[in-house]
Protein backbone atom coordinates (compact mmCIF):
# COMPACT_ATOMS: atom_id res chain seq x y z
CA UNK A 1 0.00 0.00 0.00
CA UNK A 2 1.25 3.61 -0.69
CA UNK A 3 2.65 5.48 2.18
CA UNK A 4 -0.43 8.17 3.16
CA UNK A 5 1.91 10.20 5.14
CA UNK A 6 3.18 12.26 2.41
CA UNK A 7 -0.06 13.78 1.42
CA UNK A 8 -0.39 14.75 4.63
CA UNK A 9 -1.56 19.03 4.38
CA UNK A 10 -1.82 18.62 0.84
CA UNK A 11 -4.62 18.83 -1.80
CA UNK A 12 -5.47 15.81 -2.98
CA UNK A 13 -8.02 13.84 -5.09
CA UNK A 14 -9.07 10.25 -3.45
CA UNK A 15 -11.55 7.88 -5.78
CA UNK A 16 -12.20 5.01 -3.38
CA UNK A 17 -13.03 1.59 -4.08
CA UNK A 18 -16.72 2.22 -4.58
CA UNK A 19 -16.01 5.11 -7.13
CA UNK A 20 -16.46 8.02 -4.62
CA UNK A 21 -14.70 10.90 -5.38
CA UNK A 22 -13.06 12.79 -2.72
CA UNK A 23 -11.09 16.32 -2.96
CA UNK A 24 -9.68 18.33 -0.19
CA UNK A 25 -6.49 18.94 1.83
CA UNK A 26 -5.65 15.39 3.41
CA UNK A 27 -5.37 14.99 7.34
CA UNK A 28 -3.32 11.66 8.06
CA UNK A 29 -3.93 9.22 10.68
CA UNK A 30 -1.76 6.82 11.79
CA UNK A 31 -1.96 2.94 12.29
CA UNK A 32 -2.22 3.25 16.11
CA UNK A 33 -3.78 6.45 16.06
CA UNK A 34 -6.79 5.20 14.10
CA UNK A 35 -6.18 1.27 16.53
CA UNK A 36 -6.78 3.23 19.75
CA UNK A 37 -9.77 5.78 18.13
CA UNK A 38 -11.81 3.35 15.90
CA UNK A 39 -10.30 0.17 16.01
CA UNK A 40 -8.80 -1.08 13.10
CA UNK A 41 -4.93 -1.07 12.61
CA UNK A 42 -4.61 0.80 9.09
CA UNK A 43 -3.41 4.23 8.48
CA UNK A 44 -6.40 6.50 7.47
CA UNK A 45 -6.70 9.96 5.64
CA UNK A 46 -9.39 12.27 6.78
CA UNK A 47 -11.04 14.47 4.15
CA UNK A 48 -13.81 17.06 4.29
CA UNK A 49 -14.93 15.46 8.16
CA UNK A 50 -14.68 12.01 5.94
CA UNK A 51 -12.71 9.31 7.09
CA UNK A 52 -11.30 7.24 4.27
CA UNK A 53 -9.31 4.19 5.00
CA UNK A 54 -6.21 2.93 3.55
CA UNK A 55 -7.68 0.03 2.13
CA UNK A 56 -10.62 1.61 0.64
CA UNK A 57 -8.40 3.65 -0.88
CA UNK A 58 -8.46 3.08 -4.86
CA UNK A 59 -6.33 5.83 -6.13
CA UNK A 60 -4.95 9.25 -4.78
CA UNK A 61 -2.78 11.70 -6.30
CA UNK A 62 -1.39 15.17 -5.44
CA UNK A 63 -3.32 18.41 -7.07
CA UNK A 64 -0.33 20.97 -7.17
CA UNK A 65 -2.60 23.24 -9.91
CA UNK A 66 -5.38 23.55 -7.38
CA UNK A 67 -5.27 26.19 -4.92
CA UNK A 68 -8.14 27.63 -2.30
CA UNK A 69 -8.37 31.05 -1.40
CA UNK A 70 -9.99 33.40 0.72
CA UNK A 71 -10.49 36.20 -1.40
CA UNK A 72 -9.24 39.14 0.21
CA UNK A 73 -8.26 41.16 -3.23
CA UNK A 74 -10.14 42.23 -5.82
CA UNK A 75 -9.02 40.06 -8.29
CA UNK A 76 -9.66 36.87 -6.07
CA UNK A 77 -13.24 38.43 -5.82
CA UNK A 78 -13.21 38.63 -9.35
CA UNK A 79 -12.66 34.88 -9.63
CA UNK A 80 -15.64 34.39 -7.28
CA UNK A 81 -18.36 36.78 -9.42
CA UNK A 82 -16.92 34.67 -12.56
CA UNK A 83 -17.84 31.08 -11.54
CA UNK A 84 -21.59 32.62 -10.31
CA UNK A 85 -21.96 34.10 -13.71
CA UNK A 86 -20.92 31.52 -16.53
CA UNK A 87 -22.31 28.87 -13.90
CA UNK A 88 -25.54 30.31 -12.53
CA UNK A 89 -26.69 33.57 -13.76
CA UNK A 90 -25.78 33.03 -17.62
CA UNK A 91 -27.05 29.00 -17.34
CA UNK A 92 -30.34 29.71 -15.39
CA UNK A 93 -30.69 33.55 -16.74
CA UNK A 94 -30.75 35.07 -13.87
CA UNK A 95 -30.22 39.36 -13.99
CA UNK A 96 -26.87 39.73 -12.55
CA UNK A 97 -29.35 42.65 -9.92
CA UNK A 98 -30.26 39.69 -8.99
CA UNK A 99 -27.51 37.31 -8.68
CA UNK A 100 -25.60 39.92 -6.75
CA UNK A 101 -27.51 40.90 -4.25
CA UNK A 102 -27.60 43.27 -0.97
CA UNK A 103 -25.07 40.08 0.95
CA UNK A 104 -22.08 41.08 -1.96
CA UNK A 105 -20.76 43.81 0.51
CA UNK A 106 -17.14 44.71 1.17
CA UNK A 107 -17.80 42.74 3.86
CA UNK A 108 -18.42 39.33 2.68
CA UNK A 109 -16.70 36.52 2.73
CA UNK A 110 -15.66 34.52 -0.40
CA UNK A 111 -14.40 31.14 -1.26
CA UNK A 112 -12.40 30.98 -4.44
CA UNK A 113 -11.11 27.32 -5.64
CA UNK A 114 -9.08 27.65 -8.97
CA UNK A 115 -7.33 25.12 -11.00
CA UNK A 116 -4.02 26.51 -12.75
CA UNK A 117 -4.69 30.17 -11.24
CA UNK A 118 -8.36 29.84 -12.81
CA UNK A 119 -11.39 30.37 -10.94
CA UNK A 120 -13.34 26.77 -10.83
CA UNK A 121 -15.47 27.53 -7.60
CA UNK A 122 -16.80 29.43 -4.90
CA UNK A 123 -19.19 30.21 -2.06
CA UNK A 124 -20.03 33.66 -0.10
CA UNK A 125 -20.61 33.81 3.67
CA UNK A 126 -21.92 36.28 5.87
CA UNK A 127 -23.23 36.35 9.50
CA UNK A 128 -26.76 36.06 10.70
CA UNK A 129 -26.23 37.22 13.98
CA UNK A 130 -23.55 36.52 16.66
CA UNK A 131 -23.57 32.66 16.33
CA UNK A 132 -24.54 31.49 13.09
CA UNK A 133 -22.87 32.26 9.84
CA UNK A 134 -24.67 31.70 6.46
CA UNK A 135 -23.04 30.06 3.65
CA UNK A 136 -24.66 30.75 0.11
CA UNK A 137 -23.80 30.89 -3.38
CA UNK A 138 -22.12 27.28 -3.74
CA UNK A 139 -21.11 27.18 -7.22
CA UNK A 140 -18.94 24.72 -9.02
CA UNK A 141 -18.17 25.37 -13.03
CA UNK A 142 -20.22 21.99 -14.91
CA UNK A 143 -16.92 20.68 -15.96
CA UNK A 144 -15.47 20.39 -12.50
CA UNK A 145 -18.53 18.89 -11.08
CA UNK A 146 -18.94 14.89 -9.14
CA UNK A 147 -15.20 15.58 -8.05
CA UNK A 148 -16.29 15.82 -4.64
CA UNK A 149 -15.00 20.34 -5.15
CA UNK A 150 -18.40 21.48 -3.99
CA UNK A 151 -18.05 19.35 -0.64
CA UNK A 152 -14.79 20.50 -0.35
CA UNK A 153 -15.69 24.43 -0.60
CA UNK A 154 -18.60 23.91 1.94
CA UNK A 155 -15.73 22.69 4.41
CA UNK A 156 -13.49 25.53 3.89
CA UNK A 157 -16.51 27.78 5.04
CA UNK A 158 -17.27 25.64 8.04
CA UNK A 159 -13.73 25.67 9.04
CA UNK A 160 -13.29 29.59 8.31
CA UNK A 161 -16.69 30.45 10.05
CA UNK A 162 -15.68 27.75 13.23
CA UNK A 163 -12.00 29.70 12.95
CA UNK A 164 -13.96 33.11 13.46
CA UNK A 165 -16.22 31.46 16.72
CA UNK A 166 -19.40 31.07 15.07
CA UNK A 167 -21.31 27.88 16.28
CA UNK A 168 -23.26 27.38 13.36
CA UNK A 169 -23.36 27.01 9.76
CA UNK A 170 -26.75 28.27 7.74
CA UNK A 171 -27.52 28.06 4.01
CA UNK A 172 -30.30 27.58 1.99
CA UNK A 173 -30.49 24.46 -0.17
CA UNK A 174 -32.45 24.30 -3.46
CA UNK A 175 -35.00 21.68 -3.32
CA UNK A 176 -32.72 19.08 -5.62
CA UNK A 177 -29.78 19.86 -3.49
CA UNK A 178 -31.68 18.50 0.16
CA UNK A 179 -29.90 15.14 -0.03
CA UNK A 180 -26.30 16.61 -0.63
CA UNK A 181 -26.00 19.17 1.96
CA UNK A 182 -28.08 16.06 4.23
CA UNK A 183 -24.18 13.95 3.44
CA UNK A 184 -22.40 17.18 4.65
CA UNK A 185 -24.17 16.98 8.22
CA UNK A 186 -27.24 19.60 7.74
CA UNK A 187 -30.59 18.96 8.95
CA UNK A 188 -33.66 20.54 7.22
CA UNK A 189 -35.25 23.72 9.26
CA UNK A 190 -38.65 24.13 7.88
CA UNK A 191 -40.80 24.16 4.30
CA UNK A 192 -39.28 24.40 0.90
CA UNK A 193 -40.15 28.68 -0.21
CA UNK A 194 -40.62 29.51 -4.08
CA UNK A 195 -37.44 32.18 -4.22
CA UNK A 196 -37.11 34.29 -7.07
CA UNK A 197 -35.78 31.50 -8.74
CA UNK A 198 -35.50 28.04 -7.45
CA UNK A 199 -37.92 26.62 -4.52
CA UNK A 200 -35.20 26.35 -1.38
CA UNK A 201 -35.07 25.22 1.97
CA UNK A 202 -33.41 26.42 5.18
CA UNK A 203 -31.04 23.65 6.31
CA UNK A 204 -28.64 24.13 9.43
CA UNK A 205 -25.02 22.16 11.02
CA UNK A 206 -24.08 22.58 14.67
CA UNK A 207 -19.68 23.06 14.48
Amino acid sequence: MEDLLKYDGKLVRIIDAWGKVFTGTAVYDSAAYCQHEYGWDEESVRINGCLVRGGDIKEIRELPGLAVLRAEETWQRAGAYYVRIQAMAKKHHIPLRQEFDEHDTPDTKYIVVTDEGFPIATARMYPLDKRSMMIGRVVVLPEYRRLGIGTMVVSECEDWAEEMCFEKTVLESRDNKVAFYEELGYEVRGEAVQGDTFRCVRMEKDL
